[in-house]
């Protein structure tokens, strides 16, 4: 299962749910930060003898049970564990969640981590889900993917042109190496209607005039790109 995004040139990119390991690893790294934060609060009056009242206590209490609800609507999807690892929360169709969504998240995990068996219901559910979704998540409509789709050959390496290689449209230039990852994915996936949005768009972007079958045209954009690039 992918998530399909629409970046900012109007392309459709698909991204892979995060993984079990990565949503741990990022959980332990918001844990650590909810520990800082109970020493600082807590542990340092404690150990200067400062004796602290039911307010200060509660009021000290109070981020922590917010945490994971504020950072993921202040940080767009993403608390400091899941910047940490490259992993944010979206909508099934990709768009950004609303605070409704995250709210549904918090509550359930709320409900989750006070279940008999803690955290291994987050963990079966997201195993067996097939789309990344622990039970805030399904009730939200909602998953975490990683933020960087995993390069493959195709992406770093470069093919080769001849000498006396020909640009045929030097307004290419206007694209970035990020553009190309984004061609490079959709001439592998090879959807027609796909690579006819794709095509129209660069020539929207670029002002480019082409009379080329999709796929050619996409495939001389990467190569004129690549050799503008590598001269």
């Amino acid at each position: 299962m992918s998530v399909a995004i629409r970046t900012s040139q109007n392309v459709l990119v698909e991204y892979e749910p995060a993984s079990i390991g990565d949503r741990i690893l990022a959980s332990m790294l918001d844990y650590l930060i909810i520990f800082g934060w109970v020493l600082l609060v807590l542990g340092i009056p404690a150990k200067l003898n400062i004796s602290l009242n039911t307010f200060y206590t509660v009021l000290g209490f109070l981020p922590i049970v917010f945490y994971d609800l504020l950072s993921e609507w202040l940080l767009n999807g993403r608390s400091v564990g899941k910047i940490g690892l490259g992993i944010r929360v979206v909508m099934l169709d990709g768009s950004q969640p609303e605070i409704g969504a995250y709210l549904l998240r918090w509550l359930l995990r709320i409900i989750e981590s006070a279940s008999f068996f803690g955290g291994i219901v987050p963990i079966i559910t997201v195993a067996v889900n097939g789309k990344g979704q622990r039970l805030g998540d399904i009730a939200a409509g909602t998953t975490v993917v990683k933020l960087k789709p995993a390069v493959s050959l195709d992406d770093i390496l470069i093919r080769p042109l001849p000498e006396n290689y020909t640009v045929q449209f030097p307004d290419v230039r206007q694209l970035s190496d990020r553009d190309m990852g984004i061609v490079r994915q959709i001439l592998r996936q090879g959807d027609s209607e796909v690579l006819i949005r794709t095509a129209d768009k660069i020539k929207e972007v670029t002002g480019i005039q082409s009379d080329l079958p999709n796929r050619a045209f996409l495939e001389t954009v990467i190569s004129d790109y690549q050799f503008i690039t590598t001269q």
